[in-house]
């Protein structure tokens, strides 16, 4: 039987190409990850990572010389976002995902955009702070992400009688600290903070804590795809260069809603741009 040449079989992926042939670039988008990707409320894509992934566009239709370049939003999750990139649904994601060893061998990922860090949301007065104090406490946790990751090794390692419960979105698990279901929700500090700007009774509640991580986030595309993540680089070290960055960050992150100073971290990101993954802040433990 023939077989087809090792090159064949691992050929590297080629998203322009399949840009150029269908003149349409697909970007997978959070729903209700404020304020880096969620729906506005004209129920369309916005945010801190979507803007910075139409600037990428832009450059996409400037060295394809597609002036006629369309761009499709296709929601993702933190369960699938990985999958509808690997296959071909989206061709980047535009989310909030953090640069993991783990994920990085599925997929590859652009310069870091911003640095978060896990923390805890929970009730003003509620005694917690610490992993340590949820002994006996149940803790949300959103399917897919770091924080599910690092909880259920605190849980087996070291709090047993701390309960997680695991929920399909961010969304989800802040309506069940709301209502009581839980005691703590555990997630990045900032999307902890963009949620809480959405609640009507947001100072009922508090985000402790010392950080758990360094969680690096940024820009998802194929693992391979060297063209495409090339352009990505190139558009984000631009923007970071000529310090239209400043404005993009001032616009998600200093409004009466919400206001998160640039981290040290976040300004070093940006001043020495970099493709470094994460870690975890406790020893012995990864996200």
């Amino acid at each position: 039987m023939a077989t087809l040449p090792l090159p064949a079989l691992c050929a590297a992926p080629n998203t322009l190409e399949k840009i150029r042939q269908t003149h349409t670039i697909t970007i997978g988008h959070r729903t209700g990850a404020r304020p880096f990707s969620y729906l506005n409320e004209q129920n369309q894509p916005a945010g801190y990572t979507v803007d910075l992934c139409q600037k990428v566009v832009a450059q996409v239709r400037k060295e394809l010389k597609l002036a006629d370049l369309k761009v499709s939003y296709v929601p993702v999750s933190a369960t699938d976002r990985i999958a509808k990139l690997q296959n071909g649904t989206i061709d980047l994601e535009c989310g909030t995902t953090t640069n993991t060893k783990a994920r990085q061998e599925k997929v590859d990922f652009s310069y870091t955009i911003f640095v978060a860090g896990i923390k805890l949301a929970t009730r003003v007065g509620s005694g917690i702070s610490s992993p340590a104090t949820l002994a006996g406490k149940t803790v949300a946790l959103t399917r897919g992400s770091t924080s599910e990751k690092i909880f259920t090794q605190i849980h087996n390692a070291e709090v047993s009688s701390m309960k997680l419960q695991i929920f399909p979105t961010n969304t989800e698990a802040m309506k069940a600290l709301q209502a009581g279901k839980v005691q703590a929700f555990a997630e990045d500090d900032v999307l902890l903070s963009g949620l809480q700007s959405t609640l009507a009774d947001g100072g009922k509640f508090a985000i402790v804590g010392d950080s758990l991580s360094v969680e690096p986030l940024a820009i998802m595309t194929r693992k391979g795809d060297k063209q495409l993540l090339g352009i990505i680089d190139k558009t984000l070290a631009s923007v970071y260069a000529s310090g239209e960055i400043n404005t993009l960050y001032k616009r998600w992150f200093d409004t009466a809603q919400i206001r998160v100073p640039m981290s040290a971290l976040t300004r070093d990101a940006i001043t020495r741009p970099s493709e470094d993954a994460g870690i975890a802040r406790l020893i012995g433990y990864s996200i």
